[in-house]
């Protein structure tokens, strides 16, 4: 393993109460996060708002996360979208719906905002993760969100967000913002292989 991508890096959820995936997974962020009793930590104004944008925000937790590890600060998660929102990271739509996180215009809100130096990538393959992450701190890679039941199917690739920490070999360690336990969140492992079948082939890399 390359050491320099083992340090500790902080987990956190895209929910506030990490335990509430399951009944995300069974009524939708929506209905499921109106009774997350730590709503108010993601700085929301309302828990509305919370429960409204939670589900668009794994790119967010993957954010916090690298922002925790390099600085030890925990910036609130809706602190985040709203700076990101302000970029064009994500669009709120006349229904009410949220479209992102939309890559590009991460990449200069993160310059900006926080100094990093971030890069889009697009049509890769899972081996040139280890590549990527040679040169670079992270990678946020685009999975599809069934990633957390590693031994089933997923219907497509993409559309979720998960934080590469390491390459070890065969295998893949990443932090999971919608791991529906300890297991499938914090420090995931799975063989580059498994991995693969829902990888979307793109994500962003941040450079040291």
């Amino acid at each position: 393993m390359d050491a320099r991508v083992t340090q500790k890096v902080p987990y956190f959820s895209q929910w506030e109460t990490p335990d509430m995936t399951l009944a995300v997974v069974a009524e939708g962020a929506q209905a499921a996060l109106l009774r997350d009793p730590l709503w108010a930590s993601s700085g929301a104004g309302s828990v509305e708002d919370y429960a409204r944008w939670a589900g668009n925000l794994c790119g967010m937790a993957c954010l916090k996360m690298v922002l925790a590890a390099r600085t030890g600060k925990a910036v609130p998660i809706m602190d985040l979208a709203m700076g990101c929102r302000d970029y064009g990271g994500y669009v709120e739509e006349a229904d009410g719906r949220i479209k992102g996180l939309i890559y590009a215009p991460f990449v200069p809100f993160v310059k900006d905002r926080f100094d990093l130096n971030a890069r889009v990538v697009t049509g890769i393959s899972v081996a040139d993760i280890a590549d990527i992450l040679t040169q670079s701190e992270f990678f946020i890679a685009s999975v599809h969100h069934s990633i957390r039941w590693p031994e089933t199917e997923p219907p497509t690739k993409g559309g979720h967000l998960v934080l590469v920490t390491a390459v070890d070999g065969k295998n893949i360690r990443f932090h999971n913002p919608s791991g529906h336990i300890d297991a499938t969140r914090e420090n995931a492992e799975m063989p580059l292989e498994m991995f693969e079948r829902f990888f979307a082939g793109r994500g962003i890399a941040i450079d040291r």
